[in-house]
């Protein structure tokens, strides 16, 4: 049986891959599936940069606004609601094309991520919750780097979710989800894809994340993170973990100034972005597109399309 075609175009944040998307997607007559795990999020627009209706130009968009930020989302979600849109937009006679920054929703749905291993212990989970604020983030990150180093490489400090998930792992079953992980990455794809990542040289992609914090600012974030706040977001929320709202959390809880807050943004994305380059160049069969080697976003689709086998739609 062959499998169903997909494409992929993904990066760093602030690389381009909206404005791409919409013109490849136009172009092609594909319906575009977010991979980012703040989008799927109502009310939580600016921080995540999520297009407006209008600026979607038409195009169909799936896994975008279908949570409030108070319920949880994550790799598992993902990967069941992510199957769900390839199908309908087979089912139109559409090219899905899957864009967004988060790796690991990207990798677990082409690889069909087995997620069979042990879920959450709320006893242990509570117990390493008040183990990290009693001794400190990088006391826990400490512990998994003596049970699973390549976990602890993997995922930084301040990620105590996903920290505390690997202990979970380590400590349930005596064994390391680092290994476990690798393991699925060994499987066969279920897809037939083509996996673009957009990339620009350091110093300009860390100046377009700079400024793309002070335009989302004078957008109105702080004033979408406190609406947030008063409708009862808290900083344990899997949304309110994202980025420029935790940071602009600790702002309105008054645990930072305002102008430390916007530089913590600037800061902590540029070491996000540097993160997500680290592991797109661990991933299999990623095909690398710097744009300061084409003098237009056009040149790029048609490196794209030629590349991919894909056809412009009359």
């Amino acid at each position: 049986m062959d499998k169903q075609k997909l494409i992929i175009l993904s990066g760093p944040t602030a690389a381009g891959k909206s404005a791409l998307s919409l013109s490849l997607a136009g172009r092609c007559g594909m319906e575009i599936i977010s991979a980012d795990s703040v989008q799927v999020y109502r009310g939580m627009d600016i921080g995540s940069a999520k297009l407006s209706l209008s600026e979607r130009e038409g195009i169909p968009h799936y896994l975008i606004d279908i949570l409030d930020p108070m319920e949880e989302f994550n790799v598992a979600s993902f990967c069941e609601e992510g199957k769900k849109a390839i199908e309908r937009i087979v089912s139109r006679g559409k090219l899905p094309l899957i864009v967004g920054g988060t790796g690991f929703y990207i990798r677990a749905l082409l690889y069909d991520v087995d997620f069979s291993a042990p879920g959450a212990d709320p006893v242990l989970r509570s117990c390493l919750e008040e183990e990290a604020e009693r001794e400190g983030k990088e006391a826990l990150h400490a512990r998994l780097k003596a049970l699973d180093p390549a976990s602890a490489e993997a995922i930084p400090p301040g990620n105590v979710k996903r920290v505390i998930r690997a202990l979970e792992y380590a400590l349930l079953t005596g064994g390391k989800i680092s290994e476990h992980n690798a393991l699925m990455r060994s499987r066969e794809a279920s897809y037939d894809f083509s996996y673009f990542v957009l990339t620009l040289p350091r110093e300009e992609l860390y100046r377009r994340i700079n400024l793309r914090v002070d335009k989302m600012m004078e957008a109105g974030l702080l004033d979408e993170v406190r609406s947030l706040k008063e409708a009862g977001c808290t900083p344990g929320m899997t949304s309110m973990q994202s980025l420029g709202y935790r940071q602009l959390l600790r702002y309105l809880n008054g645990e930072r100034s305002l102008p430390e807050a916007v530089e913590d943004i600037k800061k902590e994305t540029r070491h996000f972005a540097k993160r997500q380059m680290t592991w797109y160049r661990r991933e299999r069969d990623v095909i690398f597109i710097d744009k300061n080697d084409f003098s237009s976003d056009g040149e790029i689709l048609e490196k794209i399309m030629s590349v991919a086998g894909l056809k412009e739609i009359s």
